[in-house]
C-alpha cells in the first residue's frame, strides 16, 4: 500500500474512533420515555385496574367454579 493511501486510512480509521467514542460517553437527552414511561405505565395499570374492578363488582354474577347442575333451563313459550 502506497505510504499517502495508508496516513489516509489511518486518519480516517482515527476519525472513526474518535467519534464512536465521544458518542459512547456523551449523555443523552432524556427524551419522553426516559421521563415519563415509567409513569405512564403504572397509570395505566392503576386505571386497568380501577375499570375491571369496577365492572366485576357491578355485574350482578353469581361466581362459581363450575356452572354444572346451577344453570337450571326455563320452560319454553310457544
Amino acid at each position: 500500500m502506497f505510504p499517502v493511501a495508508r496516513a489516509a486510512q489511518s486518519l480516517v480509521a482515527r476519525g472513526i474512533q474518535h467519534t464512536a467514542v465521544r458518542q459512547a460517553h456523551r449523555k443523552h437527552a432524556a427524551t419522553f420515555h426516559d421521563k415519563y414511561g415509567t409513569m405512564i405505565l403504572l397509570g395505566g395499570a392503576a386505571m386497568f385496574s380501577a375499570v375491571w374492578g369496577y365492572v366485576f363488582t357491578q355485574l350482578d354474577v353469581a361466581w362459581g367454579f363450575s356452572p354444572i347442575r346451577r344453570v337450571t333451563p326455563t320452560e319454553w313459550r310457544e
